[in-house]
């Protein structure tokens, strides 16, 4: 006799995968004036997940601990959808999708660990230009979860600031040294979502991230410096636990993020070995105050969109120009179908450059 979970698990899966597949669709196209046409072009992907969830209520009392954790993705994400339908059809500007969104991270963390055992799951937790690569999946598969990899969180919950979230590879062994991305949320943000902004690529190309969360609202841009200090000791923190290669420390972030990868990695003593600012604002005194030992080679990647409506490309263009007269190593990446919005699609192209 068949398990009936199992067989829900095959209708229900797939359609949860779907659904997010969408949300990051909508996340990375996300424009404000054209949030009700984007809406209309993905038109009902939720539904055959709507129509499966109450699938999950009638398992058994034994189940619960398998059935939880899929109900929070699932609910999370068709909470998401209703509330970019909502923003779509108001007249409130961008804030009520950016609220719609921070609801992806909450479906994707309750998903991940079903990627230890689930195959669909473990494919969907790669980048897409790694999903054929079946050596790679045989070996993430048999990697059994460790207290030291992973999904970790240090004082990183949601209702604190100062904390950060890491995520490093399951495949993960003390023999070699591993790269080291820290990834800077934008402005108001939170360091537990914005770590999976890269952990698709991180898990496919065996990078360690560590994302921290602002000690304020957003990043020291103006006044006290506290945030600085805090990178410096998670980089030390991480250096000390893992095996962490040196010569490959990457500093990066959205927006406020990107502006404070400029501010804090351009310091005299800054740990980071390359930075890659995405959708940040410059000015050229950033350059002028930085040490000119630091700029000098320095590797710089700068990513903005041409249609960004909060900070104007002109400034990536300005930074391009004033970096590169300055010495640093810039390579400048204008996407034109990108908003103000972070492009999880360019990960592996700065990957590939942090790495090389």
């Amino acid at each position: 006799m068949t398990d009936p979970t199992l067989d829900d698990l095959a209708v229900f899966v797939p359609v949860l995968l779907q659904a997010l597949e969408t949300l990051g669709f909508v996340g990375r196209h996300f424009h404000p004036p054209r949030l009700a046409e984007l809406m209309a072009s993905v038109g009902a992907r939720d539904e055959p997940l709507r129509a499966a969830r109450p699938r999950l209520d009638a398992w058994p009392p034994e189940r619960a601990g398998l059935r939880a954790p899929l109900v929070r993705a699932a609910d999370h994400a068709l909470a998401a959808f209703d509330a970019l339908r909502a923003a779509a059809a108001g007249d409130e500007g961008p804030i009520p999708a950016f609220r719609a969104f921070r609801h992806l991270p909450l479906a994707l963390e309750a998903l991940y660990p079903f990627a230890y055992v689930l195959p669909p799951v473990g494919r969907f937790f790669l980048s897409p230009d790694r999903r054929a690569d079946l050596d790679l999946q045989q070996r993430l598969a048999a990697a059994q979860p460790r207290p030291e990899t992973g999904l970790l969180h240090v004082d990183n919950t949601y209702d604190s600031r100062g904390g950060f979230s890491l995520y490093v590879p399951e495949t993960y062994t003390p023999e070699t040294a591993l790269p080291l991305v820290v990834a800077l949320h934008g402005g108001s943000g939170h360091g537990r979502a914005f770590l999976f902004s890269w952990l698709r690529d991180a898990r496919s190309r065996g990078v360690i991230v560590a994302a921290p969360t602002s000690t304020g609202p957003t990043w020291a841009l103006n006044g006290p410096d506290p945030d600085t200090p805090n990178l410096k000791r998670i980089v030390a923190d991480a250096s000390a636990r893992w095996s962490v290669d040196p010569r490959r420390i990457l500093l990066t972030g959205l927006s406020d993020g990107g502006t404070f990868a400029y501010v804090s990695g351009l310091e005299a003593d800054s740990p980071f070995t390359h930075l890659a600012p995405v959708a940040a604002a410059f000015h050229p005194m950033l350059a002028e105050f930085a040490d000119r030992e630091r700029l000098n080679g320095l590797p710089v990647y700068i990513v903005h969109g041409a249609l960004d409506w909060m900070f104007p490309p002109e400034l990536a263009r300005e930074a391009n120009r004033t970096l590169t007269a300055g010495g640093a190593a810039v390579v400048h990446r204008e996407i034109a179908d990108l908003s103000h919005t972070y492009p999880q699609d360019m990960n592996p192209a700065i990957l590939d450059w942090f790495m090389a």
